[in-house]
């Protein structure tokens, strides 16, 4: 069985990937790459399509048309040869509340076929590494949402996965917390683990991923490294904000001869895309004043992950609800996740 990249370094390739729910595309035509060794962040709305994709990957849905594969292996072909060298950890725990720590990594242990004595050793060792030695002896009842979340991604580790995926592993941890697991999925990708992880935080793309990839009803609309996407935008943003928000679409007029893009974002606030920095600055401010448009505010600063993601879909990010059977799998959310303990490895 592959446990190494293919002769291009692609761990994770995806072709022309197709997944409807009835009549609703969840994903139409996506191609993605991943190399070894790195994090590639998928970005997008609410029901975008993302997580529909890392269930086509870790084989809990089966894909209408196009070829995904993992190490080589198709994942529609030979998905018991895909569990066997991937990990899954979602939004929610896929642990067993009524057991403690080290026996719920003990029992993936088994479930993965390991031998007792590799189980044994491989649960210690993950405990020791997540930092949850003290309360491994202890139901999870008893674990605060950081702790489930560690515990979560140590199951995912058991069987030394080379390749794992992450669906928003953070979603309403404390930022300590979120840190903590920003640290270890660095370490993890260190060692040589190659991670595709979905994320509502774009922050934590901005901090973990080598590429991303940004996702919009079920289109792959942008890729790229972080600062290759925020440098779409130009060099600065320019944010104007009004009191009288009768104002804005004048401004909007006023600025269109030097603004590559602008959007009003709350009725109050213009933000403008200063292609070329100073300059461009310096004519918003010109084109304000002589059009006697005095802002309340005015603030430069350079673009961010959350200033692409607003150029590409129309609104800033969000809360991801996808996943609890709402708009990305049209109500399929649930059985997936049931089915996801059963069919991966790393999440049993």
């Amino acid at each position: 069985m592959a446990d190494t990249p293919t002769g291009d370094g692609m761990v994770i390739r995806v072709d022309g990937l197709v997944k409807h729910f009835g009549a609703v595309p969840a994903v139409d035509g996506v191609d993605l790459e991943v190399t070894g060794g790195t994090v590639f962040g998928l970005l997008g709305p609410n029901g975008a399509g993302k997580t529909t994709i890392i269930r086509v990957l870790t084989t809990i849905l089966r894909p209408d048309a196009g070829t995904a594969s993992i190490l080589g292996i198709d994942v529609a072909k030979d998905p018991q040869s895909v569990r066997e060298i991937i990990g899954l950890a979602g939004q929610y725990a896929a642990v067993d509340e009524n057991l403690t720590g080290r026996e719920n990594l003990r029992l993936i242990g088994r479930l993965n076929h390991l031998t007792r004595a590799v189980y044994v050793a491989r649960a210690d060792e993950l405990l020791e590494r997540f930092d949850l030695v003290d309360a491994a002896d202890r139901t999870l009842t008893t674990y605060s949402g950081g702790m489930r979340r560690r515990l979560d991604l140590a199951a995912a580790l058991v069987h030394r996965p080379p390749v794992l995926f992450l669906d928003e592993p953070t979603t309403g941890l404390d930022i300590f917390s979120r840190n903590s697991l920003w640290s270890i999925i660095s370490e993890l990708v260190a060692d040589g683990t190659t991670v595709l992880l979905t994320t509502q935080y774009l922050e934590e793309a901005d901090q973990l991923a080598n590429r991303i990839a940004v996702i919009d009803h079920g289109h792959k609309v942008a890729e790229g490294t972080a600062a290759e996407l925020k440098a779409t935008l130009g060099a600065t943003i320019v944010e104007i904000g009004f009191d009288d928000p009768t104002l804005i679409e004048r401004a909007r007029g006023v600025l269109s001869p030097v603004a590559s893009s602008n959007l009003a974002l709350d009725g109050r606030t213009l933000q403008v895309n200063a292609g070329d920095g100073g300059r461009s600055v310096l004519a918003v401010a010109r084109l304000l004043d002589d059009a006697q448009l005095v802002p309340d505010d005015f603030t430069v600063r350079g673009p961010t992950l959350d200033d692409v993601f607003l150029s590409l879909t129309g609104h800033r990010a969000e809360p991801d609800q996808d996943d609890a059977g709402g708009g990305d799998g049209a109500g399929t959310g649930g059985r997936a996740r049931r089915r996801s303990r059963r069919a991966v490895g790393g999440a049993a």
